[in-house]
């Protein structure tokens, strides 16, 4: 692993990295957006300020406000208004940040985190097919990875989900070879494992899993962390987390939170 890659690979004796989720409202275009534009980059930029003020150890933008989501590509308007965000997040911040175009549109996340100097996306669907609530939802790796190399943007990571929440396979799979199939031929640079919903609570014992058989893949666990169940996953290499640190869902970031799950990762 080199450049961003790395940041996620843990060094012998540290912890996990913390990546902190920035849930942004909804967008212009969606059903829900209502507040404006400047409310909209308030609200990112005091989450983004809580967490690393709070220990965050890098940040992960996406438009969980945009429900109902598209299951594949996002419209022009979308991309436009996370590409505007995503500058002024790394305007911001020296933290390394990330993007996420939900449900599962890979090939904008890369284009805004291109053109924002983001460092890493996050993909729910890279290989294979899931059943969701947006419908049938189909790999992308193809695509992905060739516009990856064509812009010449390998520094930027695709952490890619393996069983992923809020979906349920086309046919049954075991997760060890769907995990194989999504490092060795979809090229992810990282494996997230997360619980069925957001904010559920991931397997340790599926973590357990891949970490024995991959040894060499990095691992992040994608939902569901606590800072009273943080040590049950001591074998990842990084921890995205969101849910937790608000008092409810669509509230702000509270930095006490963050800090109490910053001090219970060590």
């Amino acid at each position: 692993m080199t450049g961003t890659n790395a940041f996620f690979r843990r060094r012998p004796g540290a912890r996990p990295r913390l990546v902190g989720m920035l849930h942004l409202p909804a967008l212009p275009g969606a059903p829900g957006h209502g507040g404006g534009l400047e409310l909209l980059r308030e609200r990112m930029l005091a989450d983004a300020h809580a967490l690393a003020e709070g220990g965050a150890d890098a940040l992960l933008l996406e438009n969980f406000g945009d429900t109902p989501f598209y299951p594949g590509s996002v419209p022009p308007l979308t991309v436009a208004h996370m590409t505007a965000l995503a500058l002024r997040l790394g305007e911001a911040t020296d933290l390394p940040f990330g993007i996420n175009v939900l449900r599962n549109d890979p090939r904008a996340a890369l284009a805004v985190a291109h053109a924002t100097g983001a460092d890493f996306i996050r993909v729910n669907v890279l290989c294979g097919a899931r059943v969701t609530d947006q419908g049938l939802i189909e790999g992308q790796a193809h695509h992905l990875l060739r516009e990856r190399h064509c812009l010449g943007a390998e520094r930027i990571a695709i952490l890619a989900d393996v069983d992923v929440k809020h979906s349920a396979p086309l046919a049954p799979r075991d997760l060890l070879d769907e995990a194989r199939d999504t490092l060795h031929r979809g090229g992810a640079d990282a494996l997230v494992l997360s619980g069925r919903a957001t904010g559920s609570a991931t397997d340790a014992a599926a973590l357990t899993r891949l970490r024995e058989a991959l040894p060499e893949a990095c691992l992040v666990v994608g939902s569901g962390v606590t800072a009273s169940n943080v040590g049950t996953f001591t074998e990842a290499d990084a921890l995205i987390v969101g849910s937790s640190l608000k008092s409810a869902p669509g509230d702000p970031i509270d930095v006490l939170r963050v800090r109490r799950l910053a001090d219970a990762l060590g």
